[in-house]
């Protein structure tokens, strides 16, 4: 029998971080092996309930991160990222154009797949699943400083795809918009910060 604590906490982890867990895989892996990625961390994540740390999103996300690495080697292969981001749509609050919205999305998703998988992953960590830079570093297996360094790289790097994908240059900090796979809602996150 399973003491109603530890039902109530894996409930409570489960609700609080499956959107962000969910949203790392996709970046990883893509939609058809993130729900079997998400699947697994949560079940790791169950045996081990009474060893998950308070902080529970660094920890689901190196889980996860080690349950995507096995199926990798598994499967021992990898899909292209622009067939996995097909389905990803940008959230638009301000109601523009849809012309404008789908070009937008193109170009970003343009300049997201160009970017190589560790800058990826660090844009989706940062801005998806919110995490610190501490808790990042900790994900990735490097320092702090080492990690902010790739991380504003990585920015640096999305927005000149960007520039390439939209025809035209951005010499200014403005926000830029970033691909966010389908469900929930999600806040828009911006990777120029001046």
């Amino acid at each position: 029998m399973v003491p109603d604590d530890d039902l109530a906490r894996f409930e409570h982890l489960y609700r609080s971080h499956i959107d962000a867990i969910y949203a790392y895989a996709v970046v990883r892996t893509g939609a058809e092996l993130a729900q079997e990625a998400v699947e697994e961390t949560f079940l790791i994540a169950w045996r081990r309930i009474g060893s998950v740390p308070d902080e529970a999103r660094p920890w689901l996300c190196g889980v996860a991160r080690r349950v995507m690495a096995n199926q990798r080697r598994a499967r021992g292969r990898r899909g292209a990222l622009t067939e996995r981001l097909v389905a990803w749509r940008a959230v638009d609050a301000r109601g523009g154009d849809p012309a404008d919205v789908v070009t937008e999305r193109d170009a970003a998703v343009s300049a997201f797949s160009r970017l190589a998988l560790p800058d990826r992953e660090l844009l989706c960590l940062t801005a998806w699943c919110e995490l610190s830079a501490d808790a990042a570093a900790d994900v990735v297996g490097c320092s702090k400083p080492a990690l902010l360094m790739r991380l504003h790289r990585a920015r640096r790097r999305f927005e000149s795809g960007l520039a390439l994908a939209d025809g035209r240059l951005r010499t200014s900090g403005s926000p830029v918009p970033i691909p966010v796979p389908e469900g929930p809602p999600y806040p828009r996150r911006s990777f120029c910060h001046d």
